[in-house]
């Protein structure tokens, strides 16, 4: 069976589960820096085990984005959308975008310490 993952649902899944990664170490960060406190914010921590998975789902579907964007582009019909190298060109800025804010997400327990 082929799994047909477009460029952009590749992008999105992978910011979705970078952001589920991050939720047990940047979310009660976050959330004290705007102030919203209390007990319940220590509850998130039980996103930890569920973390690798996260990681794992976020470096899968960037790297399909990544394969999908330089290694393999799409074969367009003349007209469509994808036919326009600048979409192509959009989709690979926002592809180095997404970088930029993932990888720090990814990795921000190892550098945790220097914010608490």
């Amino acid at each position: 069976m082929k799994l047909n993952l477009s460029t952009g649902g590749a992008l999105g899944g992978g910011a979705l589960a970078a952001i589920g990664a991050s939720l047990c170490c940047v979310g009660p960060l976050v959330l004290v820096s705007l102030g919203i406190g209390g007990a319940w914010v220590s509850s998130l921590t039980i996103f930890d085990p569920v973390r690798p998975v996260f990681m794992l789902a976020t470096v899968a579907l960037l790297g399909a984005a990544g394969w999908k964007l330089y290694r393999a582009p799409e074969v367009c019909k003349p007209g469509e959308v994808c036919a326009d190298p600048r979409v192509r060109t959009r989709q690979r800025a926002i592809f180095w975008v997404m970088l930029v804010v993932v990888v720090p997400l990814l990795t921000f327990p190892w550098y945790a310490w220097l914010f608490y």
